[in-house]
Order: structure tokens, then C-alpha cells, then sequence
């Protein structure tokens, strides 16, 4: 009588594809999914990493080093050796996954061989899809970003309603809208994909991804000669963790989402590590002395080979000062973040503890 009546619940809640949590008649029921993930080491794969541990299911991460993602991937992970670009590598590791989340890619503005970003994030998304396609799993959680948006004038709020098919000013945004397009289409060929766009994400997480996280860091050391004009939109890896896992539960097959909570100009973020901490609060950075820098720095780097000291795609992105909403995922997903002073204290606690500042 009771397997009867458990039987038939999970099938109700599959017809309304409502998982994990099956509530009905006062039962809660959960219900285990194997899940694939890709960039479990990133600071936002790192977040779906827990937060998928947190909700009791059964996490295969694909890294490229076991040994060293030990330290990193949360120990409940079962970890599997591969590579987003070897395809070889993706069949027997997604095999008996029936979701994929893809949050691996290479978020930086500039690297020495452009090419390395078509390779990375073209071909591994192109890789995975075909891998996903080939399992017929039940959903792929791509994780694009809100460079594949239309930005209207700077300073102005946007949505996802318009996506941008006009190439963008640098190769990384370039190759995330070209692997964009390839989950797009593979929508056509039955692949359950939804799409999540976070802006500038922080918070506590590995090392290996330092964005926000090193320059919070480095106003803590009082590190900051100088900011630089301009800002980003910013997000708590955590919260969007949690977008990406409501996502994959909630939204209908082809849904975007982008996963923002505010924007801060960096004067702004300095201010309230200052108001943290004490430190001091670095002038602003004219915009053409940063503009002059920018494009030397690149010049000089095509001969050395070594990072620029400010990429001209991370000095255009903050003259954006992009302002994206989330009012569609708190909308259709029930989705919020926390505020970013209340993120910030987190962040500052958990790199301190780390030894980072």
C-alpha cells in the first residue's frame, strides 16, 4: 500500500517535473539525482558543487587533476579525470548522469593566444553538448554570462530579451557568444538546456578564480594604488549557485536567467571594504591615463607574452557600467541575493581566514 502510494507520487511529481523535493499529503520524499558538472574548481562551479551536496545528490566532477581538486571540490564529489576539450573524455564520464551543469569556460580579457578561448570555451561547450545529446540527459545548466546581451547606453538597465549577435570588442566575449549559439541550436536537436547569466561573481571559494574576490583582497592589504574608473554588477557565487540549481528544477527548456543582485562602481566597493575594515580608499584612475595604460600595456605584451597590467577588454566592460536585472529568476523562480555589504562581510571573513588579506 505505501510503496503503492510512493509510486504514484513520484510520478505525479515527474509529470510536473518538479524535483527534488516531492511534497504531498504532509510526505517529503527526496529524490537523489547523479549529477555532471564541469568547472567544479571555478568559484561558481565550486558554489553548485556544494549546493547540489547541500541538496543530497550524487555530484561527478569533472577535473582535469584529481590529486589537486581534492583540496578544492567538496568531499562528497566523486571525481572523474577529463576535460571539457577531450571529448574522448566526456562519454564515460557523463554516462548514467542524467543532468549536466557546464560551468567551466576561461573568464579572462586577455591571454596571450586568442585562440585559447575558442578552444575552451567553443569547442568544450560543443564537446559537452554532443556528450549531453548522445546520454539524452533530462537537463543541461549552462552557465553563458551577460556579455551575450545586447548592452544599451552605459549606466542604463537591460534584460534578457535581446541577445547581441554582433561580435563583441574582445575574444573571450566573442567565444561565449559563438558557444552561446551552440547550446541555441542544439535546443533544435532535443537538448533540455536552460541558460543562466551571472554578472560579477565573489564570495567565499577557491583561489584559482580571484576576480573580485583579489581586488577586495587587495584593498584590504592596502594593495590599491589606484582604481580604476568605471564598475561591474555584481553577484555572490552562493546565490548564483543556488540560480543554477532552481534553474535546472524549475525553468522551461530554453529559459534565461540572468543572476545579478547590484552594481557597484569600484569607488563603491572600496568604500565599504573601508567601512570594514579601515583601509583606505584608493583615488580614481582618469579615464584616458587608464585608457593610455591599457593600450601600451597590451602592445608591450604581445612581446613579452605576459599579461597585460590592464587588459582594454576588463577597462571597456567597466565603462559599460553594465546594469543588468534580475526581475525575470526572482519573478519566475522565486530567486534572491543577498546584498552585496552583507556578501562583502562574508568575503572578507572567509579571505582573511584563508590567509588571502
Amino acid at each position: 500500500m505505501l510503496r503503492s502510494a510512493l509510486r504514484h507520487r513520484y510520478a505525479l511529481a515527474r509529470s510536473k517535473r518538479r524535483w527534488p523535493v516531492i511534497e504531498r499529503l504532509g510526505l517529503s520524499i527526496a529524490i537523489m539525482k547523479r549529477i555532471f558538472l564541469a568547472g567544479a574548481t571555478g568559484l561558481l562551479g565550486n558554489a553548485i558543487a556544494r549546493a547540489l551536496v547541500a541538496d543530497g545528490h550524487q555530484v561527478r566532477a569533472l577535473v582535469r587533476s584529481p590529486d589537486r581538486a581534492r583540496d578544492v571540490v567538496p568531499s562528497e564529489c566523486e571525481l572523474v579525470r577529463g576535460d571539457v576539450t577531450s571529448a574522448a573524455s566526456l562519454a564515460a564520464a557523463i554516462d548514467g548522469c542524467s543532468v549536466v551543469y557546464h560551468a567551466a569556460g576561461l573568464p579572462e580579457q586577455w591571454l596571450p593566444d586568442e585562440r585559447t578561448f575558442d578552444r575552451v570555451n567553443v569547442d568544450g561547450t560543443r564537446n559537452l553538448v554532443q556528450a549531453a545529446l548522445a546520454h539524452r540527459v533530462e537537463r543541461f545548466v549552462y552557465t553563458s554570462t551577460i556579455d551575450t546581451f545586447r548592452f544599451p547606453e552605459p549606466g542604463h538597465v537591460f534584460d534578457e530579451s535581446e541577445i547581441d549577435h554582433k561580435p563583441k570588442a574582445t575574444a573571450y566575449e566573442r567565444s561565449k557568444q559563438v558557444a552561446d549559439r551552440l547550446v541555441v541550436d542544439a535546443l533544435g536537436r532535443g537538448l533540455p538546456a536552460v541558460f543562466l547569466h551571472p554578472s560579477g561573481i565573489y564570495g567565499p571559494g577557491p583561489a584559482t578564480s580571484p576576480g573580485t574576490n583579489e581586488l577586495i583582497a587587495d584593498l584590504v592589504k592596502r594593495e590599491v594604488p589606484l582604481l580604476l574608473p568605471g564598475g561591474i554588477p555584481v553577484v555572490h557565487c552562493d546565490d548564483a549557485a543556488r540560480g543554477h540549481v532552481v534553474a535546472a528544477e524549475r525553468a522551461a527548456v530554453g529559459a534565461r536567467y540572468i543572476l545579478s543582485e547590484s552594481y557597484q562602481s569600484l569607488r563603491d566597493i572600496a568604500e565599504q571594504v573601508r567601512a570594514a575594515t579601515g583601509c583606505r580608499v584608493p583615488s580614481v584612475m582618469p579615464f584616458a591615463v587608464a585608457r593610455f595604460v591599457a593600450s601600451v600595456g597590451e602592445t608591450i605584451s604581445r612581446f613579452t607574452v605576459r599579461p597585460p597590467l590592464l587588459p582594454k577588454g576588463q577597462l571597456t566592460f567597466l565603462q559599460y557600467e553594465a546594469r543588468p536585472t534580475s526581475a525575470r529568476a526572482e519573478s519566475e523562480l522565486g530567486w534572491r541575493a543577498r546584498p552585496f555589504r552583507q556578501g562583502l562581510l562574508e568575503t572578507i571573513e572567509f579571505l582573511r581566514a584563508a590567509g588571502r588579506c
